[in-house]
């Protein structure tokens, strides 16, 4: 079992290492710090997971698929402990760390729908879509969900905000739009219109887009 869950350790770094542009052998088995890591990646590399060439580990088809499941069930869980939940940043990552070899595919997707099928995790790393994300599914309400969905008049707190740019994050805070601030939402035509505690501001429809919202009553 704990040969697994470190297996399953590997191969999300591998993952993580990659979104940051380095397949190291080395970088991997640091990163890892465990004095069995290397028995274990040549393990991998003999049930087929892992390929290594050159000092640089590459995912299999195999490996490609547990390591994006993997990703995709860690930043998840980090999302529902953290901004649902509102556990610390430290003890959601732990958490997460434990939960995501336990989630079956569908619990995955439902726990997806769930939060509005978040882009990205607390950290702003990107999520691994599923299929729940490219199809609409009324089976499960989100419990978070975009701006642009939300009903005019509801009152809800801003979980997070997903910018194409980080720029606009600044802009945001500036006009008090930030993880946190209760929000009544008064318009959505011709733009956005929002009260945060006396102020009244309008924002477009891209950036309506970015924010995601769980409904306070």
């Amino acid at each position: 079992m704990e040969n697994n869950k470190l297996r399953d350790e590997i191969l999300e770094l591998v993952w993580s290492l990659r979104e940051r542009g380095t397949k190291s052998l080395g970088a991997l088995i640091e990163g890892v710090r465990d004095s069995e890591a290397s028995d274990v990646i040549r393990k991998m590399e003999k049930s087929g997971l892992v390929v290594i060439r050159n000092d640089e580990v590459e995912l299999t088809e195999k490996g490609e698929a547990r390591s994006r499941d993997l990703t995709r069930r860690h930043r998840l869980a980090e999302r529902l402990f953290h901004d649902v939940l509102e556990v610390g940043m430290q003890e959601s990552e732990e958490t997460a760390c434990e939960v995501e070899h336990f989630l079956s595919p569908s619990v995955t997707d439902s726990v997806c729908s769930f939060l509005g099928h978040p882009p990205t995790c607390p950290h702003g790393k990107p999520i691994p879509r599923g299929q729940c994300c490219s199809k609409y599914r009324n089976e499960v309400k989100p419990l978070v969900m975009q701006l642009k969905e939300f009903d005019v008049g509801a009152r809800g707190r801003i979980v997070f905000i997903a910018p194409s740019e980080n720029s606009r994050l600044e802009r945001l805070a500036s006009m008090g739009i930030v993880p946190g601030s209760v929000i009544r939402l008064k318009q959505k035509r011709p733009s956005f219109v929002l009260e945060i505690d006396e102020t009244t501001l309008a924002i477009d429809g891209l950036i309506a887009e970015e924010i995601y919202v769980k409904e306070k009553r």
